[in-house]
């Protein structure tokens, strides 16, 4: 192509009479035409295509389009080298390009004066010459030449490094810039028509051309919005579905894999915007963003959906696409730079592929959805989409939808589970525990629900029931004498939440219970999946006088230091290594090890999980031990619980029923 584009501008250079073409110029409106080239050159009109993708359009060719005529065929060439180089220089486009543009432009413009010439009758290498009317015809045919050898240049080059027919490439242009280029023709035609009454009247030419600058200019900005967030530059969503159906009409008829669709969601966002502001969660959304945009395929697409939530659309198969979500997740390691905070932002993604999970861009989309809600559900980060997702999904959001309607009806209720002294066998606490009895599916288990409620932010809700509720009957207790501590469980969404404290002590005060009677148990996954933030809230509640307790102890990343930075005041020891003491020497060395820790930190201990008297004579063993279990007690409403808690206290000797808890037997 450049070797071809050479040999012309060679025989131009040897066959263009060049002293009688330069004695015979009208220099005037020569030189507006070449500078207004120039200018349309390097100023070019911007649009925005139906793709979201920029382009630009040249305003040089109208001009070029007069001197054609006006100035003759080497001049024309020789000006539109001259712009062409110019934008190349600005644009810092390498020397390979350079030379492309240089010979397409240079055949493109010998295009349009050999139709010039052939349709008129004239020299191709003719001196300058006046247009009538009657010529503007041919001008325009001329004209029309060299934009079509330029495109199919330039379209052929495309195809052959993308793959794509010579016509999709085309076809993807013609609709955007034909309607602009006839206007551009038009004044072309006009400009070689009055170029013989001189540059003034040349000039009158540079209003409309300037219109059509600030039109198309405008018209871009609006096409932009309405295709682009305007938070972080992103695509929309509205272009998201434009891009996966434009991904499936290119992938062909047949397809191997792909697209792919990637869904991300952040994680606890909210609690960003909660406790810093909407100014730091936009901050930190503009980041994101940006990070998304940086790891993405060249080839692919990222929008953002709204909220917290952003999508990438891949050019390939599902290997492929779930590279794309580890590297998305990856983007976020780094922590996030707002002012003078350094925030850790997480994330999980969900993965859909084409043909394997839709056939089209709105199967594929709510099937990432639900992916989406797979891999925040089950804390997988990222998930890929599975028909068995879709069954569970819909009767998930079902049981959402109705433990949305439980906390307004009552069908919540609370039980308590006791814990006894193991030296002395007095009761000494309870653990309250909330249940849900559904009025059509029965009882509800605390495992089915509660993961519900923390992804969807019913956690909150649940919790303060379930707060408000064990406080009131602890209240109750304390009336009748019974100097019992309660325990409620924390989830990790709450220990992002500063205003628990101020929850905590209104409830406290409104029921007239004394804050070292109330124990939060929360779990080492939850302290340290924010551990800044945790201590904060755990100090807040600590200065309230509230204890501390570490639930399911032993099973999470335990870690010794948080045991020495924060003020606990209770080790509750797992089920799964107290159950087993009797028959896993193992197991009874790590619980004597955990006892004896926390008893020279000065710390309660409770054990977990004791399901037989042998269990209860093996810790008595190991120190002053607190034990809460099925052997001890089943948990039980608060009537029930009362008839436990007035009999004899000592060995496990009596038992009694409720008909909805099973047997409870007090020590």
């Amino acid at each position: 192509m450049c070797a071809v584009g050479l040999v012309a501008i060679v025989f131009l250079a040897v066959g263009g009479h060049w002293p009688t073409l330069l004695a015979s110029v009208p220099l005037g409106p020569t030189i507006f035409l070449a500078v207004a080239a120039i200018a349309g050159e390097v100023k070019p009109v911007r649009l925005l295509g139906e793709d979201g993708e920029e382009r630009t359009l040249s305003t040089s060719a109208p001009f070029v389009l007069a001197l054609i005529p006006i100035a003759g065929i080497g001049i024309a060439v020789a000006v539109q080298l001259v712009a062409s180089l110019a934008d190349d220089l600005l644009h810092r486009r390498a020397l390979r390009k350079s030379l492309f543009n240089t010979a397409q432009y240079t055949l493109s413009v010998m295009a349009a004066r050999a139709v010039y010439s052939w349709i008129l009758g004239v020299p191709f290498f003719g001196g300058p010459m006046e247009v009538h009317a009657g010529d503007l015809p041919a001008l325009l045919l001329a004209g029309v030449a060299m934009i079509l050898v330029n495109w199919f240049l330039v379209a052929g080059v495309i195809s052959l490094s993308t793959g794509m027919t010579v016509w999709t490439v085309f076809r993807a242009d013609v609709k955007d810039l034909l309607l602009t280029n006839v206007v551009l023709l038009s004044v072309g035609g006009i400009a070689a028509v009055v170029a013989d009454d001189g540059a003034g009247a040349l000039a009158l030419l540079a209003a409309p051309v300037i219109a059509s600058h600030l039109f198309t200019a405008a018209a871009a900005r609006h096409a932009h919005d309405a295709t682009h967030d305007s938070l972080t530059g992103l695509r929309n969503r509205g272009h998201l579905y434009y891009q996966l159906e434009h991904a499936f009409d290119s992938s062909g008829p047949v397809r191997l894999g792909g697209p792919g669709l990637v869904l991300v969601d952040l994680d606890h966002f909210k609690d960003f915007n909660d406790t810093l502001g909407h100014p730091v969660g936009d901050e930190i959304l503009r980041q994101v963003g940006a990070r998304l945009l940086e790891i993405a395929p060249e080839e692919s697409s990222v929008h953002r959906l709204g909220g917290d939530e952003f999508a990438v659309v891949v050019r390939g198969d599902l290997a492929q696409t779930r590279q794309v979500a580890r590297d998305v997740l990856a983007a976020l390691d780094a922590p996030v730079h707002v002012e003078s905070l350094e925030l850790l932002v997480r994330a999980s993604a969900g993965v859909a592929v084409a043909p394997l999970h839709g056939d089209d861009g709105e199967t594929l989309m709510k099937n990432a959805d639900i992916a989406l809600y797979h891999a925040k559900l089950e804390r997988d980060r990222i998930s890929t989409f599975s028909q068995e997702f879709d069954i569970n999904t819909v009767e998930r959001l079902r049981l959402l939808a109705d433990l949305r309607t439980a906390l307004d009806t009552g069908e919540l209720h609370v039980v308590y589970q006791p814990q006894f002294d193991l030296t002395d066998g007095r009761a000494v606490a309870v653990e309250a525990l909330v249940r849900w009895r559904h009025p059509e599916r029965g009882m509800v288990r605390a495992d089915e629900f509660i993961p519900l409620a923390e992804n969807s932010g019913l956690i909150f809700p649940v919790t303060a029931f379930v707060l408000e509720t064990a406080l009131a009957q602890l209240a109750r207790w304390h009336a009748s004498g019974r100097n019992l501590r309660m325990s409620v469980n924390l989830s990790a969404r709450h220990l992002s939440d500063q205003g628990l404290p101020q929850q905590v002590a209104a409830a406290l005060t409104r029921h007239g219970v004394p804050a070292s009677s109330l124990v939060l148990e929360v779990t080492e996954t939850a302290i340290l999946s924010d551990p800044a933030r945790a201590d904060l809230v755990l100090h807040a509640l600590r200065r309230l006088g509230v204890s501390i307790a570490i639930d399911d102890y032993g099973t999470g990343n335990a870690s010794l230091s948080y045991l020495r930075r924060l003020e606990i005041d209770e080790l509750k020891i797992d089920r799964s290594f107290v159950s087993n003491i009797g028959a896993d020497h193992h197991d009874l060395i790590i619980v004597r090890s955990t006892i004896a820790l926390a008893l020279a930190l000065d710390l309660r201990v409770v054990a977990e999980g004791i399901e037989d008297a042998e269990t209860v004579t093996a810790l008595r063993g190991l120190g002053h031990v607190i034990g809460q279990g099925y052997h001890l007690g089943r948990p039980a409403e608060a009537s029930a619980l009362d008839r436990v808690l007035g009999t004899e206290q000592g060995v496990a000797t009596k038992e009694s029923s409720d008909p909805t808890t099973g047997p409870i037997r007090s020590v």
